[in-house]
């Protein structure tokens, strides 16, 4: 009998920590269902989600302060295993048993940091970074943290500690709560992935059912499932999530499935040949290819701001795709891309709990009154887990591995007003830039690598004559999680090249820039 994938879960509750997402990342890594939810969630629905084991995260606010944010009490009652990682440590501290005490502090402790390991747990038997002169097991961790925990519940015990923090590791191993004031979920605790490893399957007791491969055949089933034969519709970008649900939607239904592909005139270099080759000829699926680059840039005519384009961008081809859906008969069902992170946020937004930076350009402005159903096989899935899948089911690596480009493309990265003299000329720059990339072999050193266009003038001298022609700007940079960004220190004999290249080759642009600006202050694109 077929195991569900879905039946070996974790549960994690965000107390609002940066990344919180990290650590339901590195569950799923492990081979393991979990799912992210709000710290307030009520008793009922974890009564009813059934977890193996609970993961408490870290959060920005105190323990100290009145009203600050606590685990349902049924978190310690539930006779499941239970870690909580920095704040979720300190609200354990205080809930559970007698006696545990957290106390503020002005001083933060950031960065890295080692523990000693001062007595034996089953979280940390075995797994150590070092041994100190005075033969004490060590682990390399990373902090981030203001208050910290100064006295222990009386049913815990010390088992690692800091210079600055006495008690960095607390644990009952009879009820199997665990409590850890670094980070295991980032890269920098060197065995992290180990410590939740060995939570997740030696005190959990979780099998690894969540692969690739099980994810494609759950995914195929369930939509089998829910369309029968009923036909479906997907709007085709060629991104990485509507590529991976086109094929998971293809293995399903096969022909059922029609896909719109719509080029706006905002793609890259080449991208609707590359996609019609890719979809129609190698993969067989059934796609209608729309030029609508007339369209668009009429549409866009004389708009300068940055978020009014996103709009118009939006508007345009939600309404592309619905005149496209309107010639297609009996069509049940619209197929949508969204992964488990728009999932999430979306969720904040419902609760009040986020913050728009910029609009999020998608397919789905789905209208109120839409008389499709919805199939959305990703929902569940982070990226790096809809990349994997795609190899699973034969996308090439190249393409799932692409750096990211924005929903409105190129009318984010043409400032100002897009035309369409302006785009063409950033494709062929921007093909150039990525081309010297690959061929240095930097192109998967950086995070993300593109050219933006200016909307300025600059006088140049080519051959005899002068020109007075526009300008280019390259911006490359690194990331973790692009929340933050660092320019990317590319030689400079490497982007000698790359100028020359795009100043000789492209006809029309006379100066090539280098953007050395990091987030914060500057955001990765430019609009």
């Amino acid at each position: 009998m077929k195991k569900d994938i879905h039946q070996q879960r974790i549960l994690i509750l965000d107390f609002g920590s940066q990344v919180t997402q990290l650590i339901a990342r590195r569950i799923r890594e492990i081979g393991v269902y979990c799912e992210l939810w709000p710290w307030d969630v009520s008793e009922e629905k974890i009564k009813k989600f059934n977890p193996k084991g609970i993961i408490l995260s870290g959060g920005p606010e105190s323990t100290t302060e009145q009203n600050s944010p606590r685990a349902p009490e049924y978190v310690f009652n539930a006779g499941v295993p239970v870690l909580g990682i920095c704040y979720g440590m300190q609200t354990m501290a205080i809930q559970v048993g007698q006696g545990g005490q957290v106390t503020a502090s002005n001083q933060r402790e950031f960065g890295y940091a080692k523990v000693d390991l001062v007595a034996k747990s089953k979280l940390t038997e075995g797994i150590l970074d070092s041994i100190s002169d005075a033969g004490t097991e060590q682990l390399d961790v990373w902090m981030s943290h203001g208050d910290k925990v100064t006295s222990l519940p009386d049913t815990f015990t010390l088992i690692g500690q800091t210079e600055t923090c006495p008690y960095a590791i607390m644990a009952n191993d009879e009820k199997q709560f665990y409590g850890v004031q670094f980070h295991p979920e980032v890269t920098h605790t060197v065995k992290g992935f180990e410590l939740l490893q060995r939570f997740v399957i030696d005190i959990c007791h979780c099998e690894k059912l969540w692969t690739p491969s099980s994810i494609i055949t759950d995914a195929v089933e369930r939509i089998k499932e829910k369309v029968g034969k009923d036909k479906v519709l997907l709007g085709l970008s060629g991104g990485v999530d509507s590529s991976v649900t086109a094929l998971l939607l293809h293995q399903a239904i096969g022909d059922q499935l029609t896909c719109v592909f719509v080029d706006h005139g905002l793609l890259r270099l080449n991208e609707t040949q590359q996609v019609m080759d890719m979809f129609g000829d190698k993969f067989g699926l059934n796609i209608i290819a729309v030029n609508a680059e007339e369209r668009f840039m009429t549409a866009l005519k004389g708009e300068v701001d940055p978020e009014a384009k996103r709009k118009i961008i939006g508007r345009e081809f939600v309404a592309v795709f619905d005149e496209e859906a309107a010639k297609l008969k009996d069509v049940k069902w619209l197929a949508q891309g969204t992964i488990y992170p728009d999932v999430i946020e979306s969720a904040a937004a419902d609760t009040g709990k986020a913050h728009v930076i910029k609009s999020h350009h998608n397919v789905g402005g789905l209208p109120e009154d839409m008389k499709m159903g919805l199939v959305e096989p990703l929902r569940e899935l982070f990226k790096d887990e809809v990349r994997k899948v795609g190899l699973e089911l034969g996308l090439p690596y190249d393409m799932l591995y692409r750096h990211p480009f924005p929903g409105p493309g190129l009318g984010v990265r043409v400032l100002g007003e897009v035309k369409k003299e302006y785009c063409d000329l950033l494709r062929k720059a921007d093909a150039i830039f990525i081309e010297e990339l690959y061929k240095a072999e930097l192109y998967h050193k950086v995070s993300q690598a593109f050219t933006v266009f200016l909307p300025v003038r600059s006088v140049g001298v080519m051959g005899d004559g002068r020109k007075y022609d526009w300008v280019v700007s390259l911006r490359a940079v690194e990331t973790i999680d692009f929340m933050t960004a660092h320019w990317a220190h590319l030689p400079y004999d490497f982007l000698g090249r790359v100028s020359n290249r795009i100043i000789n080759e492209v006809n029309g642009i006379s100066r090539v820039v280098y953007d050395i600006s990091g987030k914060p202050p500057a955001t990765i694109e430019w609009e």
